[in-house]
Parts: C-alpha cells; sequence; structure tokens
C-alpha cells in the first residue's frame, strides 16, 4: 500500500512522524528483515503540495516529496490550534492543500484524517453527509461548521465510505494500528503496537474529556440554575423545589432551561455529578459508597451503569487509569 502523508505549514509533525514511525515498525515486523523497502508492504512518504520542506508547528522543518497521483491512502494531520482560536482564520492558507485533498478523494484514493485535520477535510467536502470525529475540544465547533456531518465525538476512529478521522494527537498511533490490522491482520498489529507501547482497544475518547474545557453559551438564567444545582449536588433531584427557587413553572423551567442548554436540568445535574465523582476518583482514595454520598447517589449499580455511559469505562477503570500518582 502507497501512504502519503501531507505535511503543510504549521502542521504538528508528531502527528505526521508517529503515524510514519509505527508504519516502518509494522514492514519491519511484517517482513522479518531489517530494510528492504522492496519488501515493505507500506510504501510511505511524507508529501507536500510544494514539493519542497515546511515549516511545522514550533519551527520544524520537514523535508517532503512534492504529491502525486501515485498513492492509495491520504493521511492529513493536524495544525497547531487553542480553543479559542477560530479555525477560520487558518484554513484559507490551505487552498491547495485542499484542493489536493478534494482531488485525490475524486480518484478514489482513500482520505484519512489526525485531530483537528479533520477541518480539511471538511473544507475540501469531505465531511458532508459522513460520520466524523475529531478532538473533544473542537467537536462542537467542528458540527457547527460542517452541519451535514454527524460528529461523534466520543469515538477515537470514525470510517465512513473511505474517509476516516480520528481523535486528538496520539490517535494517530490509533490510525496506524488500525490501517495495519486491515491489511496484514491482528497478529502484525498486536506485536507491532506492544513493540511501540501504542494503546491496542481505545474506543472512546470520553474518559480523557476536561468538561470544565468545553465551549459554553449559557445564558444568565441557565448559568444561575446550574450554580443552584451544583451547589446542592449532594442532595436529591427536586423539579418542583428548583421551579420554585426562580420563582417558575415547572413546566417553564424545564423549556426555558432546555432551549439555553440543549438538556434538562436533571441531565445538567447528572453531568456535573460525574465530573464531581471523577475529581475525586482522581484524588482521593475514597471507597465509591463514601463518593456517591458526595454526589447525590445511593444506588451503586444506578451510577456505576451512569459513569460507564457517560464516561466509557467504569469507575473502577477510570480511577486505575487517571488516579493521580498512580
Amino acid at each position: 500500500m502507497r501512504v502519503g502523508v501531507l505535511a503543510y505549514e504549521s502542521c504538528l509533525a508528531a502527528e505526521i512522524f508517529v503515524f510514519t514511525d509505527l508504519l516502518l515498525i509494522a514492514n519491519r515486523v511484517a517482513t522479518g528483515v531489517a530494510d528492504r523497502a522492496s519488501t515493505d508492504p507500506f510504501q510511505v512518504s511524507v508529501i507536500a503540495v510544494s514539493g519542497t520542506p515546511v515549516v511545522a508547528a514550533g519551527g520544524f522543518s520537514i523535508g517532503t516529496r512534492e504529491c502525486h497521483r501515485d498513492i492509495d491512502h491520504l493521511v492529513v494531520p493536524g495544525f497547531e490550534l487553542v480553543p479559542s482560536e477560530d479555525p477560520a482564520s487558518r484554513l484559507s492558507l490551505w487552498n491547495r492543500e485542499i484542493d489536493f485533498i478534494r482531488t485525490c478523494e475524486a480518484r478514489g484514493v482513500r482520505v484519512s484524517s489526525v485531530c483537528v485535520g479533520a477541518y480539511l477535510l471538511g473544507e475540501a467536502g469531505l465531511l458532508d453527509g459522513r460520520r466524523c470525529t475529531t478532538s473533544w475540544l473542537y467537536g462542537t465547533d467542528l458540527a457547527g461548521r460542517y452541519p451535514t456531518a454527524t460528529v461523534r465525538t466520543d469515538s477515537l476512529v470514525v470510517h465512513d465510505d473511505g474517509v476516516t478521522t480520528t481523535a486528538a494527537f496520539t490517535a494517530a498511533l490509533d490510525l496506524a494500528t488500525a490501517l495495519v490490522r486491515e491489511h496484514l491482520g491482528d497478529k502484525v498489529a498486536r506485536t507491532t503496537a506492544r513493540i511501540a507501547l501504542a494503546p491496542e482497544n481505545r474506543t472512546s475518547q470520553s474518559p480523557y474529556v476536561v468538561d470544565s474545557m468545553l465551549p459554553v453559551k449559557h445564558t444568565q438564567f441557565a448559568e444561575d440554575v446550574g450554580s443552584w444545582l451544583v451547589e446542592r449536588i449532594a442532595e436529591p433531584y427536586d423539579l418542583d423545589l428548583l421551579s420554585d427557587a426562580f420563582r417558575v413553572s415547572t413546566r417553564t423551567m424545564l423549556r426555558k432551561f432546555r432551549d439555553e442548554t440543549g438538556e434538562s436540568p436533571r441531565a445538567y445535574l447528572q453531568r456535573a455529578r460525574v465530573r464531581k465523582a471523577k475529581r475525586l476518583l482522581e484524588s482521593t482514595d475514597w471507597p465509591l459508597g463514601k463518593i456517591l454520598g458526595h454526589i447525590g447517589y445511593q444506588d451503586p449499580g444506578t451510577f456505576r451503569r451512569l459513569f460507564a455511559d457517560r464516561v466509557g469505562i467504569s469507575p473502577a477503570d477510570y480511577r486505575k487509569r487517571f488516579r493521580n500518582g498512580a
């Protein structure tokens, strides 16, 4: 398979070389030889529309080959972006790269992106009508920018009709491992992943989400209601009491809060409780029963199901993975 990884100004170099190096290891595992390019299952090149070196984020120069037509799979890495920045200010700089992506897809080349590289695919029209993902930090913005796309921010890797998108940064490992598994089988993929200490079975980015970093566009009413609920997080949810506190009917409370946040007060409270539980699982050795007492739950089974549904793993697995100092 001929794989071209597209380098461009301000791209993230690590997302390129994590991917290419894992395929290099897979080649060695598959062929069992030290260096015989003619036998490599994956023929990988770093390409650019100009064919000249590009300067990646951080000022690192990357040597490239000129984009050519003889590739089977195009991989588009992400670029330097902070949550407060509008990606539109960057995307206009890469019109030639976007045209190249569009041309590749039209010729039947498989196209994949890592992290916010999905924005370049979106500009090329490749996300229209497709399921996709990106970093959980930018899922809401990506969905708003490309409204016909179905953005699944809980997923690490999403395949849809010849187009693959992934979550942030280290998801380049997941993308490369999936490609190795598809073309060389599970044994080579597992061996390669273990040599590289790459994660083998990740399916969700939900455990990594930091709710406080997600974009929020609440009105004062919604913020006040949310604060009221969080201040009483250990108390039973009572819609009548909540509505009385804000001098509105229960129907008005439900309608107004949903109009402004997209969810019910109960769902908001559940998210807040899960968020606090995550912090306590990370920072304390408290048993689950004690944690539940601080977040307003009594039934461990109910909470475990809620936690697994929202976070993607059980409370015990979350503590093992994210416990401070573990």
